[in-house]
């Protein structure tokens, strides 16, 4: 809970710890997590599988050692075996090791939040776009029925 509350401008432990799964960085020779994401995979409008990364913290003294890359590739690789369609997460605007870190493994801006942060800075929502797995059987995507027909009987 340390790693969280003291690399990170936001105060995610009230509302994301509880809800999202938790993979952690330890290393072999320690009882310590060096690095954690906080992530989840749920339907975005009934429509697209989406995965989300809602934060992801390493300890100052395990960075540039790919640690945080190997979190968010590990957590991608996961959501990829359940069929996820894109990926998406928020970062403020100007952290540019992230925006580094995330556009390396292929993510993209999608648009600029303006004060999105609870600090007044903004963010961008980058995506990342996951083709399908040519070995998974694909089903077409039909919208939800919102308000069906009323069923009347077929006369012979």
């Amino acid at each position: 809970m340390s790693l969280v509350q003291s690399e990170l401008s936001e105060p995610y432990v009230i509302y994301t710890l509880p809800l999202l799964s938790t993979p952690m960085a330890i290393p072999a020779d320690s009882s310590v997590p060096i690095g954690v994401i906080v992530c989840k995979q749920s339907m975005h409008k009934h429509i697209a599988n989406r995965g989300y990364i809602a934060m992801l913290s390493v300890n100052k003294n395990w960075r540039k050692r790919g640690v945080a890359s190997t979190l968010v590739r590990r957590s991608i690789d996961v959501m990829k075996r359940n069929g996820v369609s894109e990926v998406v997460l928020e970062t403020e605007f100007d952290n540019i090791p992230a925006l580094s870190l995330y556009e390396s493994l292929g993510f993209i801006r999608e648009k600029r939040l303006y004060r999105f942060y609870l600090n007044g800075k903004d963010a961008f929502r980058l995506v990342l776009p996951i083709p399908p797995d040519p070995d998974q059987p694909t089903y077409p995507r039909f919208a939800p029925i919102r308000n069906p027909l009323p069923a009347y009987p077929i006369d012979d």
